[in-house]
């Protein structure tokens, strides 16, 4: 396993250059190995996981999913804080900002743009959750490229330019998440479900943040500085990749349910809407059913 590591490292050293010393040793970072390797196994537990799940009795985990839910917002909501507190102490400019001028705050930015990446490790649980719950329609396209490239991606980030300009979109995505896990750790609490109002403008805040990011990014583009312009170009690239997955997740989930929703009604359907029927043509069809009962 060393000489493949060293072997990979060497490569990687060739095109991207010199890493940054900073992180050198840190959990996870010394070698890609780990990190493609959990990357392959996520994989295949997706593809493999629903096959296993088809014949059995999905878990509920309601309690644990709480437990879960709760501990990535406190994260997220601790990433955020940190991060936003680091950006002042280092006097990050907002249009460029370098990896090393920012002193003693950058290095707090890496310490919590370490635990960022490593975040996106525990994500995974997300989709293990789905499996085993057997709520399969929710490990969409978008869901899986989303974890898989952002952990791959962050290990890339953590390595080479794991502070100055980085700061930006991890920053708002640690607020999303706030507003994201705890929507769902509430959601797994059914006396709750009836006040949860707010998962579409979550997605709508997702979209916003990818399109602040992209402003944010080009800004160093247009007024450059000592952070590396090829990382730049990638930020952006990635981020249209993930407005467009984003965008069509949206479509498909509120304007075409909400407009099939509206057919339904000016037909007198009496279709299921998300799992559910109408509540009245139920009670009609056991009013109906007990009076044949009782002749």
């Amino acid at each position: 396993m060393d000489s493949v590591d060293k072997t990979i490292n060497s490569y990687l050293d060739v095109w991207f250059g010199p890493r940054d010393p900073r992180v050198k040793g840190w959990l996870l970072l010394e070698n890609y190995t780990p990190t493609f390797i959990f990357s392959v196994l996520y994989l295949l537990i997706v593809w493999i996981g629903p096959k296993y799940m088809q014949k059995r009795e999905p878990f509920s985990f309601r309690g644990i999913l709480v437990v879960y839910n709760l501990g990535l917002t406190l994260l997220s909501l601790y990433m955020f804080y940190e991060l936003v507190t680091g950006v002042w102490e280092g006097g990050y400019n907002f249009f460029c900002q370098d990896t090393h001028s920012g002193g003693e705050a950058d290095m707090k930015i890496i310490r919590v743009l370490w635990w960022y990446y490593f975040s996106k490790l525990i994500e995974f649980m997300d989709t293990f959750f789905f499996i085993l719950r057997k709520n399969n329609y929710q490990i969409t396209v978008l869901h899986v490229f989303h974890h898989v490239t952002m952990l791959n991606i962050w290990w890339f980030v953590m390595n080479w330019v794991p502070c100055g300009h980085s700061y930006f979109g991890a920053t708002l995505n640690s607020f999303i998440h706030v507003l994201m896990y705890s929507y769902y750790g509430l959601s797994a609490i059914p006396a709750m479900r009836p006040y949860l109002w707010w998962k579409k403008y979550i997605t709508q805040c997702q979209l916003t943040q990818f399109v602040l990011t992209i402003f944010q990014t080009s800004c160093g583009v247009v007024w450059p500085c000592a952070f590396p312009m090829g990382w730049l170009y990638f930020q952006i690239s990635y981020m249209i990749s993930l407005i467009i997955l984003f965008t069509n997740f949206y479509i498909q989930t509120y304007k075409k349910k909400a407009s099939s929703r509206r057919k339904e009604y000016q037909n007198g359907s009496t279709a299921s809407v998300n799992g559910y029927t109408n509540s009245f043509s139920s009670l009609e069809n056991n009013v109906k059913q007990r009076k044949q009962r009782k002749d």
